[in-house]
């Protein structure tokens, strides 16, 4: 609440979202992935996008970072209709994302991959490497200076910045990737179960690397999880999908009190049975 000089309370306004799809629909024959999905997705905020399997969530990140053309709808970031902007562009504009499967090249080292985030805003191209070396050379220390000082000791993986990725657990391959992304210096970063696989400590890690990314970076994030308990823990906004509609979209109390919510889980049950069984964690190492 602000107050005017008259002592009158007048809320402060709301600022625009960063992200805003508008009656997006994805068909793929005659199968619909999504029907008419539509959301907000406020700055500085985390939200996450929940749902059972098959709800088209996949589909709807897919969509979002430009791998999938929707049918019909928009996409908004900033303001921008990005609709039919290609995946490449919309990364140089700060769309930044992981995949739920990790894509990290397995034969290269950690600093390398994460180097290869960064290429998007590198200003030089083949010809500037063969005839200007100089500039060429300085953009690479300076992209070095910046992954290795910032991105790598945020993300505390300096110990295997020149392993390769094929030599490293899951829950360390997972990092490497989110490192990546951030190397693309996005606005909103994107994340496809981020805790996928991983064992309870590597959860906590990445739960806390996420906040912070929010809270010391500045970094919207936008995420897909299965961990429940880390999802109510963490989310300022909830999105609720199943079979590629929106059934819920709040907070996380308000998700958790909704009976389409509660239906889509259980088919059938209480609010209390919901909540218990969303603040379960996840098995070890699933």
């Amino acid at each position: 609440m602000v107050s005017t000089p008259s002592g009158d309370k007048v809320q402060p306004p709301v600022p625009a979202p960063i992200l805003a799809l508008e009656n997006l629909t994805l068909a793929f024959g005659g199968l619909r992935a999504l029907s008419d999905v539509g959301f907000d997705v406020a700055p500085d905020t985390i939200t996450t996008v929940i749902g059972p399997n098959g709800a088209g969530k996949t589909s709807l990140f897919n969509t979002i970072s430009g791998f999938y053309r929707p049918q019909t709808g928009r996409i908004l970031f900033e303001g921008r209709d990005i609709t039919h902007v290609p995946a490449p562009e919309r990364a140089r504009l700060g769309l930044a994302r992981s995949f739920q499967n990790i894509a990290l090249f397995r034969g290269m080292t950690v600093l390398d991959n994460i180097k290869l985030g960064r290429h998007a805003h590198l200003r030089t191209n083949i010809l500037h490497d063969l005839i200007y070396m100089g500039r060429t050379r300085r953009e690479e220390m300076q992209l070095r200076r910046e992954i290795e000082e910032r991105i790598i000791d945020f993300l505390e993986i300096d110990h295997i910045r020149h392993h390769p990725v094929s030599a490293l657990p899951y829950g360390l391959q997972k990092r490497v990737e989110m490192a990546r992304a951030l190397a693309i210096r996005p606005r909103i970063l994107m994340l496809d179960e981020p805790v996928a696989g991983m064992n309870r400590e590597e959860t906590e890690d990445m739960a806390r690397f996420i906040l912070d990314v929010r809270e010391e970076w500045g970094i919207t994030v936008l995420m897909v999880e299965h961990d429940m308990g880390m999802v109510m823990d963490l989310s300022d906004h909830v999105v609720v999908l199943n079979f590629g509609q929106v059934i819920a979209n709040g907070t996380a109390e308000q998700v958790q009190a909704d009976p389409e919510v509660i239906r889509a889980y259980l088919g059938s049950g209480d609010v209390a049975d919901l909540r218990a069984r969303l603040r379960q964690p996840a098995p070890q190492g699933a």
